[in-house]
Formats: structure tokens, C-alpha cells, sequence
């Protein structure tokens, strides 16, 4: 083996240094152990923002370190999660830097999830199906809580968040800390009466909600805050419980029953305390706009205040103002009398002038009148006499066509039946009744026979 090597290169009483054995150790390590798989519960697991994962493998008697660079975490094709049972294909080294022992992940494949975890799960389903997670058991927090309930260890950094959290937030707002231990075997029971003792004092303490947070870890860690009684207490508690344990990603039975779930210790003093805030910034406003309002109205007081007293003036300084104005509208009044009586009489002339100008000539317009009289009667009584003339040929004419002067000369007008005047003998059959006109009188006939 590679360490026999290393040990007879190290002569008798020959110092090394530390670096000198960890890299030997390291290659004794690798050159030992072929590229193996081994199975275990993954927990303590860590992202690294470099995309590095480390996390610890572990069975119920032992555990090792495991590294998993980037390059092979990106392939995993789903995501490792405390409790998750696990086989992993790696490279047993040591971290030369510390002298850690640990094991290079190549590949990870689903071996079950663990114990811890499948608890978690089952616990979690038949709660649920208690209808103990119900939103519609969930309590609405106070908008204004008269003070706050924290259970919680006084020595976790949690205790410390939320008292900073109160502090930048609702300073006035008093708290009640139930301590409580949050981490080991007895912490369910602890807690479940930490909580109880909460319920009973709310009253007495002034506090209308209860906080209750710790900081992360591992699934074993957050062990107390999965247990049943807890998430019981929880819900029979007379305040609204809100749960902030460990850190965004964690999550656990107690974060279910909780009227509302924060997640962080400081996220859940900034739930508690978001009235006051909101209440704070809404004053603030309202003082921005009352602060605005009043200065414009005092500005708006202030301008009419300026204007009356630009109009107030002593009375006999307002006789004295209204006497100049009365003679200076006096003498505009008479200036313009003058003004329009001149242009009055201006005007007057003009039209003299121009009506003097036009006035008709009335001994030449009558002796034109005269004659055009003249013209008039001659020429009516011309018109007369050709209209007499012209009238006599009518009548001359009207009674050549008159038949009664045919009927005077002998001549008769026949008539059938029908009044119709017969001009052909042929319209007439024989046995026809006639009526046959005269110049004096007319006589009815019947056609005896017909003659052509």
C-alpha cells in the first residue's frame, strides 16, 4: 500500500511536517479505497453560492462528510433535501487543508427517503386529513395587537431577531417572552406547555398573538417543531400562532398548523407588527397632506388678507377718491357732448350739401310730364278704337259660325236617340227615333226607311 511506501521514505527520528502527512494520508486514502458506492440518510445539507453542495451522509451509528462540486451537482436530476436516504458513488480522500476526512460525490441516486422524513410525511397526511391545516380555521392576526407572546429559547439568536424586529418596527409594542427549550428530546413537551401557558395568560399579560420561531437546522434539529403535540397546542390555542422556524427553505408540521407561517424569526415579528407599520406610514401621510392643506390655506388667508388690505382706506380719503373720479367723468362726459354735438352738426351740413345737390328740377320735369300725358291719351284712345275695330270682326265672325244662322237659311240638325248629331244617313237603321231641330222649335221623327 501506498502508506507502507510513504513509511519507509520517513527515516527513524525524522520530523515531518503536517502538510507532508495529510497529503500522504490523502493518497494512502484514494489508493486504498476503489470508486465506491455507499449508502446513508443525508443531513446538514449546504449550498454554497459557488454552486458547491456538502452535506453529511449518515446510518444510526456513524457519519462522514461528503463534498459535491459543481459540475456534478448540476447533473443530479432531482434535488437533494435533508432526511432524503441516498446512495452515493464517490471517492474516499481527505481535505488536506483541515485534515478532514471525507468522501468526493461522483453521482447520486434515490435509496428512499429517510426516516426522519417519512415520519415527517405521515405525520403531515394524517393531519391534514384531520383537517387540522383547514384554511378555514386559520384566525386572521390583530391589525393592532396590545402586545405579543414569543416562545422561544432567551439564548437563541431568534429571541434576538425578534426583539431588533419590534424594536425597528413598533418599539411600543410590549413582549412576553415563555421561554422554552427549542432543541432536543424534552422540547415538545416544553414547548406544548410554553404554549398553554401563553393561552392562559393572554388576558392577564395584554398580548394578542403569539410568535412562535427558532433559527434553522438540520431536519433532526427542527425535530421538536414536527412533533404532534406541538401542532396540536398550536391549534388549540385561544391566539393566533404564527410559526417562524429556521430559514426560508425550512419547513415543518408546526408551519401547517399555524394560523400564519413566516419564514424567518424576523418575518414573523414584521407580520405581527405590519399594522403599526402601515399605520405609521399612513400617519406620515397624513401628515405630509395636513402640513400641505394648512400651509395653503394660510397662504390663501394671507393673500385675501393682503388684497382687503390694499381696499381699506380712511372714509375721507375714499370721499375725497370718489369726488376726483365723479368731476373726471364729469368733464369725459361733457367732452364727449361736445364731441358728438359737433360731429352732429358736421354731419347735418354734409347732408344739406348732398340734398342740395339732388334736388329734382321741376320746370323741365313737367313740361316732360305734360307731354308724356299727351302721348298717354293718344295712345289709349288708339288702343280703344283698334280693340273696338277688332272686337266688331269677332262678332262678325261668331255669327257666320252660329247654327242658328244656318237654320235660319232652311237647314235642320238631326239628332238620334242620344243627343248625337247624325251625319251620315247610314247611322240610322230604320224604325230609329229622331229629333230633328229648327230655326224655330224642333219635332220628334221615326226613320221609316233609309235612302243612300
Amino acid at each position: 500500500m501506498n502508506a507502507l511506501g510513504f513509511s519507509s521514505e520517513v527515516k527513524p527520528g525524522e520530523v515531518v511536517s503536517v502538510s507532508w502527512l495529510n497529503r500522504a494520508a490523502r493518497e494512502a486514502l484514494e489508493g486504498s479505497f476503489p470508486l465506491l458506492w455507499v449508502g446513508g440518510e443525508v443531513s446538514t445539507l449546504t449550498r454554497a453560492a459557488s454552486g458547491h453542495v456538502y452535506f453529511t451522509l449518515k446510518d444510526a451509528d456513524a457519519q462522514v462528510r461528503c463534498t459535491m462540486w459543481r459540475n456534478r451537482a448540476q447533473l443530479l436530476p432531482f434535488r437533494l433535501e435533508h432526511g432524503m436516504r441516498v446512495e452515493v458513488r464517490a471517492l474516499v480522500t481527505l481535505f488536506e487543508a483541515r485534515g478532514d476526512y471525507q468522501l468526493n460525490v461522483e453521482s447520486v441516486r434515490r435509496a428512499g427517503v429517510g426516516n426522519l422524513y417519512e415520519a415527517f410525511l405521515r405525520l403531515k397526511a394524517r393531519l391534514e386529513s384531520e383537517g387540522l391545516f383547514d384554511p378555514a380555521v386559520k384566525r386572521p392576526l390583530p391589525r393592532y395587537p396590545r402586545g405579543v407572546a414569543v416562545v422561544t429559547s432567551p439564548q437563541a439568536a431568534a429571541w434576538q431577531d425578534v426583539i431588533a424586529a419590534f424594536g425597528r418596527r413598533a418599539p411600543q409594542l410590549p413582549l412576553c417572552l415563555y421561554p422554552t427549550a427549542v432543541q432536543g428530546d424534552g422540547a415538545p413537551a416544553r414547548i406544548v406547555a410554553a404554549i398553554r401557558q401563553a393561552g392562559r395568560r393572554a388576558v392577564r399579560d395584554g398580548t394578542d398573538v403569539l410568535l412562535l420561531v427558532r433559527g434553522g437546522g438540520s431536519l433532526e434539529d427542527l425535530a421538536a417543531f414536527n412533533d404532534e403535540a406541538v401542532a396540536r397546542a398550536i391549534r388549540a390555542c385561544p391566539l393566533p400562532v404564527v410559526v417562524g422556524v429556521g430559514h426560508e427553505t425550512d419547513v415543518s408540521i408546526a408551519d401547517f398548523a399555524a394560523d400564519l407561517r413566516a419564514a424567518t424569526p424576523t418575518a414573523a415579528a414584521e407580520l405581527a407588527s405590519a399594522g403599526f407599520v402601515d399605520l405609521r406610514d399612513r400617519l406620515e401621510r397624513l401628515g405630509f397632506q395636513l402640513e400641505r392643506a394648512i400651509r395653503r390655506r394660510v397662504e390663501a388667508a394671507a393673500q385675501r388678507l393682503d388684497r382687503a388690505a390694499a381696499r381699506l382706506a380712511h372714509p375721507r380719503q375714499r370721499i375725497e377718491q370718489s369726488r376726483l373720479r365723479l368731476d373726471n367723468l364729469e368733464q369725459r362726459l361733457q367732452t364727449r357732448l361736445h364731441r358728438q354735438l359737433a360731429a352732429g352738426d358736421a354731419r347735418l351740413a354734409a347732408l344739406g350739401l348732398r340734398l342740395a345737390a339732388r334736388r329734382p328740377d321741376l320746370s323741365g320735369h313737367g313740361t316732360r310730364l305734360e307731354a308724356l300725358a299727351g302721348r298717354l291719351q293718344r295712345a289709349g284712345r288708339h288702343l280703344v278704337t283698334t280693340h273696338h275695330q277688332r272686337l266688331d270682326a269677332l262678332g262678325q265672325h261668331l255669327a257666320h259660325l252660329d247654327p242658328h244662322g244656318v237654320l235660319s237659311r232652311g237647314y235642320s240638325i238631326t239628332r238620334d236617340a242620344g243627343g248625337t248629331i247624325v251625319r251620315d244617313a247610314g247611322q240610322l237603321e230604320p224604325g230609329s227615333r229622331i229629333t230633328v231641330e229648327f230655326q224655330v222649335g224642333s219635332v220628334d221623327a221615326s226613320v221609316v226607311s233609309q235612302n243612300d
